[in-house]
């Protein structure tokens, strides 16, 4: 897993933006919300979120941690992202996009589109 991986997987999705945050952290965005963050610092650092019932599994999983600050709206933070498969990867950051999609207004996901 790389900064590289993350920016090609997540760029082909409708509506994706990324910035740089609080320094040194590279956001991924949809329709202004974020869904996932990762540390530009090493070692490196992903902070996704993740369904209500997972949450409390992940949270325990070896290499994850409840997200700093953001915990309480259900997001994990990979403190060990080898420990991660590429198609776990997959899943992970395409349901957190998928979640706060669906946040999202009506009129603000089919802008998306």
């Amino acid at each position: 897993m790389n900064i590289e991986f993350l920016q090609e997987y997540c760029g082909k999705w409708p509506g994706i933006t990324t910035d740089i945050k609080w320094d040194n952290d590279l956001c991924f965005s949809v329709g202004g919300k974020m869904f996932c963050v990762a540390g530009l610092d090493s070692p490196l650092k992903i902070g996704f979120k993740v369904p209500n019932d997972d949450f409390e599994e992940l949270s325990v999983r070896r290499g994850f941690m409840p997200a700093p600050y953001m915990a309480r709206n259900k997001w994990v933070l990979v403190i060990d992202p080898g420990k991660v498969s590429k198609k776990e990867w997959e899943k992970f950051l395409k349901e957190s996009y998928n979640l706060v999609k669906a946040r999202l207004s009506r009129k603000k996901q089919n802008e998306l589109r």
